[in-house]
């Protein structure tokens, strides 16, 4: 009876994340055209509606949002008066995965704090971010990268290195960038692990069976849409605007929309860093290096609002709202467990 009863409650709580979620996103349906006010959000609407073979650009690949919000999008034409089928559609498949990744910041935050009204805190600071309304909710495909790259966390964080592989592919699938960002999340991880033996063999292993797994989602995805064989580094390569690197970079941090996001949440977010996990803290900085890289080789990563921040914030932004929620509610880490197994739950 008590695990049922903890059950229906993890279940309500998911739920009222979603709703939040649905009423954050709530401007989409009526208030403005998605596909117009936000242009890559455009390109998702007609891959979502007559598919990949319609787009030109790299956005085409991105095919799992998309492809989930078909058929919601077909069960609630017609049936929604003013509200836009479409956006619908995209706003309840985004809301399932931000709520999700809410729901396991609120989790690990229980594991790492011992308290859930201070793991509360920080799963609310995360929805209530400019991330979240603007890019996560926005009919982008952030939504997904954001919850996959939150699931490799929390598999890594409870010892469950077997399930790598699937997310791997699950996220290669929603968006190219995940690919090198959980790469060098779980690398990270790995490489700062104090575990030895076998134990470390095993888990090496996993690794690499995710590297694969995404090398090869993403070379089946792309030749098959394209018609010919695309390698990723061919892929990569292809991406390079052959621009000014460091004045690439430079305009990052200039950037405001970027900014939006950041500004408070990472020097609040830094004080108490230190008192997390290491394996989590270092995964996240070296994966949000990464991204800042990237955007410097690119030029282009982090458009339609957001900036790099939309990045950093798919990567660090659950670490960096639950070190916030420490900060604001004056909790002291002593030491912060490394794995689920290392602390026993609170409950709420």
């Amino acid at each position: 009876m008590m695990f049922w009863t903890y059950l229906g409650r993890r279940f309500l709580i998911w739920i009222v994340l979603f709703l939040i979620c649905l009423g954050l996103g709530y401007p989409t349906l009526n208030r403005y055209d998605l596909r117009t006010a936000v242009p890559d959000a455009g390109v998702y609407a007609k891959i979502a509606t007559d598919g990949p073979g319609v787009v030109e650009n790299h956005f085409r690949f991105r095919v799992l949002i998309p492809f989930l919000v078909r058929p919601v999008y077909a069960v609630a034409q017609g049936h929604l008066g003013s509200w836009d089928a479409l956006s619908f559609g995209f706003l309840i498949v985004h809301s399932a995965f931000v709520a999700s990744t809410a729901f396991l910041l609120l989790e690990i935050g229980l594991v790492v704090l011992g308290s859930f009204p201070v793991a509360l805190v920080g799963a609310t600071l995360f929805l209530l971010n400019f991330a979240v309304s603007n890019a996560q909710l926005a009919g982008l495909v952030d939504g997904g990268e954001g919850f996959f790259l939150m699931a490799i966390v929390a598999s890594l964080f409870c010892g469950r290195w077997w399930m790598l592989p699937m997310l791997g592919v699950l996220g290669a699938l929603t968006k190219e960038s995940f690919v090198p960002f959980s790469i060098v999340l779980a690398g990270t991880w790995w490489g700062v692990s104090k575990s030895g033996g076998a134990n470390r063999l095993k888990t090496g292993i996993w690794l690499f069976g995710m590297i694969l797994a995404e090398m090869a989602a993403v070379t089946t995805l792309q030749s098959s849409i394209s018609g010919h064989l695309i390698w990723p580094w061919s892929f990569a390569l292809g991406l390079n605007s052959h621009s000014n690197y460091a004045s690439n970079f430079v305009a990052w941090l200039t950037d405001r929309n970027s900014w939006y996001i950041l500004l408070w949440l990472l020097p609040l977010g830094l004080l108490r860093i230190r008192r997390f996990p290491r394996k989590w803290v270092m995964a996240s900085a070296a994966a949000s290096f990464v991204a800042m890289l990237l955007n410097a080789y690119y030029g282009g990563m982090g458009g339609s609002g957001g900036g790099v921040g939309r990045y950093v914030f798919d990567i660090a932004g659950p670490l960096l709202s639950l070190s916030v929620a420490t900060f604001f509610c004056g909790v002291n880490l002593e030491r912060a467990p490394v794995n689920a197994s290392d602390s026993v739950r609170g409950q709420p």
